[in-house]
């Protein structure tokens, strides 16, 4: 909840603000009178020993908390909201994890599989139990492991089993994740399964159909395709019969592309720790929808409390309401 983006319903009725801030123009200006009044007096020994004991701050303060009370009021007429995370229920996301030969460079902590593996399980802790969660595996092309389900278990399972193979295929990727959305049956008003695709690679489409096609295919369904490009550009790999080693730097531009194309987030991660809380914040980002919630209640609350707070000083102070 973030209470400090409030916005109302009826702003038109915030006009009434203009009673409260009247109200404290003609209270100034009655204290300036009487203070004039008051120095009309000659002899002030005289009016020290008529009124010893000035209420100074006190005066004022009950008064003060009054128009405090009759401010929150007039917000809580505006209908005030905040904005307020709630689950999605039955909202489904695609896991689709690059398992090319790259994925076996060590400039992550033990591997880039092995980090990728544990975040990837992680993120399987930080969504909702409602949430639906697919995992897809690419190299040479895309493999469905598990369609999207709420069981926890399979998808942990098929996560530690993947296993590596030469080129990448993120075309293909996106497209078994679009398919797999599409066996998940609609709402029971009729209306599509929110859903989102998470691919995690570190290079470039060698293998299948292009990105094109499938970043085209993923915004004519409206599903956002966020993307991690995970690693460095000092990562390598030995290839067994090659000599030396073979480079393989991150292709973020065609990643962050596939992001911006479809409506989805772009982000980097060059540590295990940093791939969690990306992912920490891909859940999170998928598994609630914000929405304003009314909040007119407290603000009526506080306009009550403070109206009791006022009328208890003005009867310990002067014995009287204000």
């Amino acid at each position: 909840m973030n209470v400090f983006a409030v916005s109302f319903l009826d702003p038109w009725r915030l006009v009434l603000l203009i009673g409260p801030l009247a109200l404290v123009g003609i209270y100034v200006a009655i204290q300036q009178r009487r203070r004039a009044y008051a120095m009309r007096f000659t002899n002030l020994e005289l009016l020290a020993s008529v009124a010893p004991k000035r209420p100074g701050w006190r005066r004022h303060a009950a008064a003060a908390v009054y128009v405090v009370a009759l401010s929150a009021l007039v917000l809580a007429f505006a209908r005030p909201t905040w904005e307020n995370q709630v689950p999605r229920e039955r909202a489904t996301v695609m896991l689709a994890i690059d398992t090319s030969l790259s994925m076996e460079a060590t400039d992550v902590s033990p591997s880039r599989v092995k980090a990728a593996q544990a975040a990837a399980v992680s993120f399987l802790d930080k969504v909702p139990e409602s949430v639906n969660v697919g995992l897809v595996t690419f190299n040479a092309a895309a493999s469905l492991r598990v369609p999207p389900t709420t069981d926890r278990e399979a998808v942990r399972q098929a996560i530690g089993n993947v296993e590596l193979g030469e080129r990448t295929a993120i075309g293909e990727a996106i497209f078994t994740s679009l398919d797999a959305l599409a066996t998940v049956p609609p709402a029971e008003d009729g209306s599509p399964v929110p859903a989102a695709v998470v691919v995690m690679s570190d290079g470039t489409t060698t293998s299948g159909r292009p990105d094109g096609e499938a970043v085209a295919a993923a915004a004519e369904q409206g599903v956002p395709v966020s993307t991690i490009a995970f690693g460095t550009d000092e990562g390598y790999i030995v290839v067994p019969g090659e000599r030396g080693t073979v480079p393989v730097p991150v292709d973020r531009r065609a990643l962050d592309a596939i992001a911006s194309d479809t409506g989805g987030k772009f982000y980097e991660a060059t540590t295990e720790g940093e791939l969690r809380d990306v992912y920490a914040t891909i859940g999170s980002s998928v598994g609630y929808e914000t929405e304003d919630v009314e909040v007119t209640a407290w603000f009526v609350g506080g306009a009550l409390i403070a109206l009791f707070v006022a009328g208890g000083l003005s009867l310990a102070w002067f014995s009287r309401l204000p």
